[in-house]
């Protein structure tokens, strides 16, 4: 099968592999077989499994509405790790985020990009393995890779249902115990700016495979609960009509809407380019798309909000969007703020 190449493929990136995982996610829902995938930024090492062959070794999930089916552990043993969780953040140079962030300026200033997502690795220190980090984090979409990748994801991809697509992208944060925050966010100017710009390239993204597509609800507010405050994102979304027969290409409808618009930028072809130059690092699954197809239904996630075990130790991943009006320190003291764990 020939399929166009995905905006987030790099030169390393197997066209044939992603083939693949295209035809395999087309057959798998044709044929309405329950199925979890995992697609990675560049679509390296993509994983797609029926739910009967789920291997628990591999793989761990809860979603708002499918799991692993594996029990969880026993809430006073939940509430034992929470209270005993200590997470230390060794912060990225300055000098480090201020290189970055200069090339996305660049970019910006010279019209390559309106808005760019810089996302860079934050060592950490945590009490805790990954696995016990997976039953106490509070997220709507919880993902255990190899028993070395944590997603504790707040934000949705898109979620399918009755031919119905929707989108709700996340662009906009505050620490809750700001005075008068959420009045705050909903004003900023530059945050305004950020939204209506992810707003506009994901009702673009589907409406590459939908049609009559719309914004439903426009910039909302979730709030999100850490160990010791709140966090307030700002949302929006966004509905499409999907052609009957869908199903025999949700592989296509999925890969043309990647990578995510919130977390690379626009225009997203050249976005991609600056944001690769900037960062210099691989990012792997952090900001790639997990989620289920039961057989009727998808639901996904934008897989933020990331810890990761690497050969150099155990980083966070974590960024935010730029745009021409941000200002270096605010931009930095955002990353550093979602560095945090969500606790039930």
């Amino acid at each position: 099968m020939q399929i166009e190449a995905p905006v987030s493929a790099s030169p390393a990136t197997d066209a044939g592999l992603v083939a693949e995982t295209v035809e395999r996610i087309n057959r798998l829902s044709r044929d309405r077989v329950p199925f979890v995938f995992v697609l990675d930024f560049d679509l390296r090492a993509p994983l797609v499994m029926p739910l009967s062959k789920l291997d628990p070794a591999l793989l761990r999930f809860r979603f708002p509405e499918h799991d692993d089916g594996r029990p969880g552990i026993r809430p006073e043993r939940r509430r034992t790790i929470a209270r005993a969780l200590r997470l230390v953040k060794t912060p990225p140079a300055f000098e480090r985020y201020r290189a970055a962030y200069e090339r996305i300026q660049r970019g910006l200033r010279e019209g390559d990009s309106f808005l760019a997502n810089l996302t860079l690795p934050v060592s950490i220190t945590l009490s805790h393995s990954l696995e016990e980090l997976f039953e106490v984090v509070r997220a709507k979409y919880r993902l255990l890779i190899d028993g070395r990748v944590l997603v504790f994801s707040p934000e949705q991809f898109v979620r399918i249902k009755d031919g119905i697509i929707r989108s709700y992208p996340m662009k906009g944060t505050i620490r809750a115990s700001v005075p008068r925050a959420e009045q705050r966010i909903l004003a900023d100017e530059k945050e305004q700016a950020e939204h209506l710009t992810i707003v506009d390239l994901i009702r673009n993204d589907i409406g590459r495979v939908a049609e009559r597509v719309r914004v439903e609800r426009y910039r909302y507010i979730d709030r999100i609960q850490l160990q010791n405050d709140e966090l307030l994102q700002v949302s929006s979304e966004i509905v499409g009509e999907l052609a009957q027969g869908f199903e025999s290409r949700l592989g296509e409808i999925l890969i043309q809407m990647l990578p995510v618009g919130s977390i690379t930028g626009a225009p997203k072809v050249k976005t991609v380019e600056i944001i690769r130059e900037a960062e210099q690092y691989t990012r792997g699954y952090y900001t790639g798309v997990c989620g289920v197809w039961d057989g009727r239904q998808l639901d996904s996630g934008v897989m933020i909000r990331f810890i990761e075990e690497t050969a150099g130790g155990t980083v966070f991943k974590a960024g935010g969007g730029i745009t021409i009006y941000s200002e270096l320190e605010r931009e930095y003291q955002e990353l550093l703020d979602k560095v945090n764990v969500p606790l039930h």
